[in-house]
């Protein structure tokens, strides 16, 4: 376990804190998750556009979300529980098979030519089954193979990886879809995601093993089934700073998320064309330019202030783009609004990392899987069914505007969030 140890040491620059990296088992995983995600990029395009030629059907593409959703909430719940019990580095290497598995699915019955919607819905559950129990997991795993007072650090770099990835994937599929028939260019972007994937397979097996602590003290020995889930709950609903981390972000997501209108909005205001995709990039954008300058995020002390700060950062924000006439005004805020969605929810993860003992973090990550899953998909339906009442500015920018004041009366409220800073004579583990 000597490779999990590394010094520690006061840092004052602003650039993003890449001490984490300096632990191989971290780095490992950090190159291996970063990797797989970019290439999962592909398939989550890929397979919106082979179902649309299978079907001809919108409403059937529509069905992948729920396809995807669905899983997410059951395993995400039970792969936390797992996590608690099983050595996380075995359950990390089988949800991952489990994935690749799936990915594996969609590239034969693209080789082999199977035109079946039905299909296209289980492996996407599958492989979003395989997701659901291997996030939780390996946040779970983070505070294990890093020093607390580095978690902040690493969840910084791991968040700014998977929103670069999260826009540099989709430009690449878009190009392999350009000069390539859609048959061909779903073929290759399976491909490409299964080959990818083996590098955070490998990541995975170099880990060392993770077995659950066990303390002479537990009267209950912790279970991977429905009693291990209420456990969590039921310790989670007597903490009310991961209650509260829990309902700013769902304020954030459900309010202020204005994704489902980008398209109106986009055509309404800008005649369309390139402005959808500078749209559904420029909050990404804000979020990667904000992890490269997240230096001072680790020395933040009172980090439930800087919490509230940044969704009510990113309520105000994403309140005035719903306002914006002109395109690069709008781009802007949303990257601003990015930049504090970036900081929220490293804050958010950090503080359920350290704030929960380590027999409890599998659990309560399976719930924050379940709220992050869910919050954006709620938002886009709020999004959707206030513009159809009240039209797209007043839904956008009043949204915003209504997130940032509740996250706010919530705080004052009930200011268990604002007193929290993180701890500081926890062990290293």
């Amino acid at each position: 376990m000597t490779e999990l140890v590394v010094e520690e040491g006061e840092r004052k620059s602003w650039m993003i804190d890449v001490r984490p990296l300096r632990v191989p088992a971290y780095r490992r995983m950090w190159i291996g998750n970063g990797v797989s995600f970019f290439g999962f990029q592909f398939t989550s395009v890929a397979v919106p556009v082979q179902m649309y030629q299978v079907t001809h059907s919108s409403s059937w593409v529509g069905l992948l979300g729920v396809a995807g959703l669905i899983p997410l909430l059951i395993f995400g719940l039970w792969g936390g529980a797992a996590a608690d019990v099983i050595d996380r580095r075995k359950l990390l290497i089988a949800s991952s098979i489990l994935a690749w598995v799936s990915t594996l699915g969609l590239l034969a019955q693209a080789l082999i030519g199977v035109r079946s919607g039905w299909l296209l819905l289980a492996l996407t559950a599958l492989q979003s089954a395989g997701f659901a129990v291997s996030s939780p997991t390996r946040q779970a795993i983070v505070p294990r193979i890093v020093p607390t007072s580095m978690v902040p650090s690493a969840n910084t770099l791991t968040y700014t990886t998977t929103t670069a990835g999260g826009v540099l994937g989709p430009l690449a599929a878009g190009l392999i879809f350009g000069i390539a028939t859609t048959s061909t260019g779903v073929t290759v972007a399976y491909l490409v995601d299964a080959a990818l994937f083996t590098v955070s397979f490998w990541a995975t097996w170099k880990l060392p093993p993770i077995p659950p602590i066990v303390h002479p003290e537990d009267e209950d020995k912790p279970s991977a089934g429905m009693r291990g889930i209420i456990d969590g709950l039921r310790f989670l609903v007597t903490q009310p700073v991961l209650l509260l981390s829990f309902a700013v972000d769902i304020i954030a997501m459900v309010f202020a998320m204005p994704r489902a209108l980008f398209p109106e909005v986009a055509t309404d205001r800008f005649g369309g064309g390139a402005a959808i995709g500078w749209l559904y990039a420029a909050i990404a954008i804000g979020s990667v330019v904000a992890g490269l300058a997240s230096g001072w995020i680790g020395r933040v002390k009172r980090q439930g202030v800087a919490l509230v700060v940044a969704v009510v950062g990113w309520g105000i924000a994403i309140g005035f783009s719903g306002l914006a006439h002109q395109l690069w005004l709008m781009v802007l805020l949303l990257a601003l609004g990015g930049a504090a969605d970036l900081v929220s929810a490293v804050y958010r993860q950090s503080m359920l990392q350290t704030f929960a003992p380590d027999r409890m973090r599998g659990r309560l990550q399976g719930v924050f899987i379940v709220v992050v899953a869910g919050g954006p998909r709620l938002g886009d339906l709020r999004a959707g069914a206030s513009a159809a009442l009240v039209g797209t500015t007043f839904a956008w920018a009043g949204g915003g505007f209504l997130a940032a004041g509740l996250a706010l009366g919530l705080a004052v409220a009930f200011p268990a969030l604002i007193r929290y800073r993180p701890p500081v004579h926890l062990e290293d583990q």
